[in-house]
């Protein structure tokens, strides 16, 4: 992922050094437990570790000429460390490393974005709290539908983004196994109990059936779920776009004193950081049909899928960690107009409380039929003439036969379309 969307926490899970640090670490300890099996002489682990050095250049430079990372790595080690360095990688295959490393990064990546998770979920929270009651139009179709209030509909995020949470909880779950079962997964070159001492050494699970490989149905799950959390964020971002357009103006992305909005129009503030959003939610999305693709493998194992989990695995975590942080950050600094709210609210003149004028003409006698034509007539009226929907319908003799006067303004009462906020929030916020 390039310095632009990069954050140092996330990037450098997915730096060379911290990728070979980690090899190094399930080969320190299968040895150990080889120790302790005495499958290997006791002290190497004690020796390899004292002199073992991580050069990520030489690595590089003796993988030019094998042409195998593995290889090299465990080339690199022993230069450094000796004669004992012989007995890492006894029995294991290339994917014991390469797997449980990689199920290592995305577990720890898996970690960081549910911190970043829960600072959004923050952000949006305490907006939606301060918000529950500022009336806005609610829109359906684009167009104005009911009255709600922005905080509910800051709500219907946050409880979106929880069940992220949850769905990413699960899959770093699902993630976090550790693979040391040598070339086709069958331990005959390996004892299970090594795979079974690393796991718990590196707090994973054990793959309960390897081939040579961890499946990728595994894998698929995580980076599906990456999607799935940039889905929304793209939803919310989306939402902020369309709100912040000129002639609605009811929410805006903060905007610096110095702050620049266009090369050629300096009355420009546009929605930048949203749109760089929508934007970097197409390209999480982009790994999940590859990591889709990679679960078919041939038979044991075949590397189509290295390629891809080697671009995938950080430019994925890598930018939703940036995605995430930057959403949370335009949600805490929100300009938000509650003022232009009800200017566009108003602007089609109380059409909107058509419904509540057709179930009381439902209640008072009328067919439903009858009633909805009598309705939808003064609110085209209404639309057409720019005139008083109340107006329309108070003069109407079909409907004032029906419904007294102050029966009638009791219908055109904001409240009523308020007075169920509270449970919501109640039972959305419970702990």
């Amino acid at each position: 992922m390039i310095e632009r969307y990069s954050r140092k926490e996330l990037k450098d899970i997915w730096d060379e050094k911290n990728k070979y640090t980690l090899w190094l670490d399930i080969e320190l300890a299968a040895a150990e437990a080889m120790e302790k099996l005495k499958i290997i002489p006791k002290g190497v682990v004690k020796k390899v570790k004292s002199k073992a050095k991580i050069n990520v250049n030489r690595i590089l430079q003796i993988e030019k000429n094998v042409k195998h990372d593995v290889i090299a790595f465990l080339t690199s080690i022993t230069e450094k460390a000796g004669k004992e360095a012989r007995y890492l990688h006894k029995g294991m295959t290339s994917s014991d490393v390469l797997d449980t490393c990689f199920n290592l990064q995305l577990k720890q990546s898996g970690k960081i974005l549910l911190n970043d998770l829960d600072k959004l979920l923050s952000s949006i929270k305490k907006q939606a709290v301060k918000h529950k009651f500022t009336l806005c139009i609610g829109r359906s179709h684009g167009i104005h539908a009911e009255p709600t209030t922005f905080g509910l509909k800051l709500l219907t995020f946050y409880q979106e983004f929880l069940r992220n949470k949850k769905r990413l909880e699960y899959s770093i779950d699902e993630i976090s196994t550790c693979a040391i079962s040598g070339a086709v997964g069958t331990f005959a070159n390996i004892d299970p109990r090594v795979e079974k001492y690393v796991a718990k050494k590196l707090k994973l699970k054990i793959e309960p059936v390897s081939t040579q490989v961890i499946p990728r149905d595994r894998h698929a799950q995580f980076f599906s779920t990456l999607g799935i959390i940039a889905s929304s964020i793209e939803r919310f971002s989306l939402e902020i776009r369309h709100l912040q357009r000129t002639e609605v103006l009811e929410v805006e992305e903060f905007f610096g004193k110095k702050q620049k909005g266009s090369s050629a129009m300096p009355h420009k503030k546009n929605p930048i950081l949203s749109e760089n959003l929508t934007g970097l939610s197409r390209l999480i999305r982009s790994s999940v049909i590859p990591a889709l693709e990679n679960v078919a493998l041939w038979h044991e194992r075949d590397i189509s899928h290295s390629a891809v989990e080697r671009n995938i695995g950080p430019d994925a975590t890598i930018a939703l960690d940036f995605a995430l942080n930057r959403l949370s950050e335009v949600i805490k600094n929100l300009n938000i107009y509650p003022k232009n709210m009800i200017k566009n609210m108003n602007l089609t003149n109380g059409i909107f409380f058509s419904q509540r004028v057709l179930l009381e003409l439902t209640s008072c006698g009328f067919t439903r039929e009858q009633a909805y034509k009598i309705v939808q007539k003064n609110a085209l009226q209404s639309w057409n003439n720019k005139s008083s929907f109340y107006e329309n319908v108070a003069n109407d003799k079909k409907i004032n036969k029906k419904i007294p006067v102050n029966k009638l303004k009791k219908l055109f009462d904001f409240s009523y379309h308020t007075k169920r906020i509270n449970i919501i929030f109640s039972r959305s916020l419970k702990k």
